[in-house]
């Protein structure tokens, strides 16, 4: 009976292409202010970063609104990627590469958030509930604490513990 699923599927998805249309038909042209909406990249030099500001409490109940159904409570586990825990656990035969154990910039974290979270809707949330996620996050694996507000500058002043880790070959202007 599998293999007549399979058969059925295959038909389904190969038919309307053998009948000369180029593509399944799935989605829309992109418009030019389609483009303009996911048309950004945050540097980790801050090159890029957005007007706002957030803070961890802010964050939290944003976290639980868009980000607990994946990451599980306090980011520590669910259907997708533990974002908290690890420290120390790089150099030993099971690492767990979280933001705090992991990434070497911040920057970097506001940027993922920015362009692909929430996974069901990425690019919904505003610049002021970024940096508030980015600071709950970053307050979860102790880079951060509690009352920091972060912004533009005071997350490119934050210091990753696995930042010296990592080589940076990007040179601005190049």
């Amino acid at each position: 009976m599998r293999n007549v699923w399979i058969a059925i599927a295959a038909l389904v998805l190969i038919a309307p292409m053998s009948q000369g249309q180029e593509s399944p038909g799935l989605g829309w042209p992109a418009s030019d202010s389609d483009v303009a909406a996911v048309d950004f990249t945050i540097m980790p030099d801050g090159e890029g970063l957005p007007d706002g500001s957030g803070n961890p409490t802010d964050g939290a109940a944003l976290y639980t609104q868009y980000c607990l159904a994946c990451h599980g409570d306090g980011g520590t586990g669910g259907a997708n990627d533990v974002l908290v825990g690890g420290h120390g656990s790089l150099v030993t035969d099971a690492p767990v590469k979280t933001i705090g154990s992991y990434w070497p910039y911040a920057t970097t974290l506001f940027d993922y958030i920015r362009r692909a979270m929430p996974y069901q809707s990425p690019g919904i949330l505003l610049d002021d509930q970024v940096y508030a996620l980015t600071a709950y996050l970053l307050f979860l694996n102790d880079v951060i604490d509690e009352n920091t507000v972060l912004d533009a500058r005071s997350l490119l002043a934050v210091e990753m513990p696995n930042r010296d880790n990592f080589d940076w070959a990007y040179s601005p202007g190049n």
